[in-house]
Order: structure tokens, then sequence, then C-alpha cells
């Protein structure tokens, strides 16, 4: 499989995507290093070639519109069990501004006492932004972890309470 890799600029610094030649996006993130993205997956694909992406423009929007929705129409290709892929749309379902706890999150997936694997879920999300991992918090309200750094999920939780708040 032949795959697509963008580079965009963002206020919390470079966002690299990388789609299939249908624009789904298999894995995203605040980085520059291909490898570090490639990283994400289970199986990379066979050939990466940089280009333009569908979603480069929904994360301009996003960031520079404060169009919070245009990742939401950006089609994402993951693999995994019934249950991860189940539990990564219920990520999408999270609205901007309205974070869950991990907890929370484990009782939306039907697993309520399986709060380790929710937050395996979230560590496991390759997608970024676009299967929105970083609105899932500790019980305690406290950020968690992130794979792109504590950081960068601050700035996109404030970003998305802001405009909640307009």
């Amino acid at each position: 499989m032949t795959a697509i890799i963008q580079t965009v600029q963002t206020p919390d610094g470079p966002f690299t995507i990388l789609a299939d030649r249908d624009g789904r996006v298999l894995a995203s993130g605040w980085t520059h290093e291909h490898d570090a993205i490639l990283a994400r997956l289970r199986t990379p694909p066979t050939d990466v070639v940089d280009g333009v992406t569908l979603a480069a423009e929904a994360v301009r929007e996003y960031y520079y519109a404060n169009d919070l929705s245009a990742i939401n129409e950006i089609e994402v290709a993951q693999t995994g069990t019934p249950l991860q892929l189940t539990g990564w749309a219920e990520l999408r379902r999270i609205e901007p501004g309205s974070p869950l706890t991990y907890t929370e999150f484990a009782e939306r997936i039907g697993r309520p006492n399986a709060v380790r694997f929710a937050a395996s879920l979230c560590a496991q999300n390759a997608p970024a932004l676009f299967v929105p991992c970083h609105r899932v918090l500790r019980a305690d309200g406290s950020l968690g972890g992130f794979a792109w750094g504590l950081e960068v999920k601050q700035s996109l939780l404030e970003r998305e309470a802001a405009a909640r708040a307009d």
C-alpha cells in the first residue's frame, strides 16, 4: 500500500498526517518526524510519498478558523479488534469542550470495569486529533498521558473549551 505524508504547521508545532490514497488518515501527530508517525502503526505502508492530504485542510480549519467540527469530516482507517474499533469510534463522539474521564469512557464502550483498557485505547490511537483521545482525562481531572506531550493535550483542551464557551 502507498500512503501520502504531509506536515502542516500549527500553533502546537508541526503536525504530520499519513493518509491512504482514499484520503483516510492512518496516523497523525505533532511532529515533523515521519518515522514517529509510521511507528504508530502495527503494519506501516510499503511505500510513503510526500504529497497533499485531504486532512490537512481540516487541520487548518480546526486551528485557524476555529472550526472544531472540521476534523469530524475526515475518515480514518484503523485496524484492531472489534472492541478496539468500537472504542475508537466512541472517542470520535466525545464533544469538543466536554472531556470524559477514563472511567466514563470505559462505561461508554460498555466495559465499566476496564479503565486500563480504555486508557490503552487512547495510547494506541494512531490518528490523533481526528480520533480525539486528548478528550479523555484522569478521574481527578488531570491530563493523564498523551503520546504527543501534555503541553499539546492541554492546548487542545483549552482551545476546545474556549470555543464551546463562545
